[in-house]
């Protein structure tokens, strides 16, 4: 059970970044502009597999759904841009510790015709 009061979730929810997060900008470093999109996921919001991907053990009726309706939302625009010609990566925040790693797939996705 969450330990948290309401008031102390919605303040903690209001501060985190949602745009220009550092993933995003370790990503963004290495992208040139081709017709490539690279979706940096959080593993929290994305619902990734991972540990930090993992729903939290309060308030299912409220995160299943959210979750739910991000991955779906994903689904549905790497579709539409695949259908306009567009290549799509997604990088999962969990695959951002690793940044030579992360380079080699950059590289090898950007350098892809």
């Amino acid at each position: 059970m969450d330990t948290r009061t309401l008031e102390l979730c919605r303040r903690i929810m209001q501060s985190l970044k949602r745009k220009n997060t550092k993933p995003e900008l370790v990503v963004r470093q290495v992208l040139p502009r081709h017709r490539k999109a690279i979706f940096v996921h959080g593993c929290f919001w994305h619902w990734h597999g991972c540990p930090k991907g993992q729903l939290p053990n309060s308030r299912l009726d409220y995160w299943l759904p959210k979750l739910e309706g991000n991955v779906n939302r994903d689904r549905t625009k790497i579709e539409q841009l695949e259908s306009l010609g567009w290549d799509v990566l997604v990088v999962w925040q969990c695959e951002t510790r690793d940044l030579e790693e992360l380079a080699v797939r950059l590289e090898a996705f950007v350098g892809k015709p």
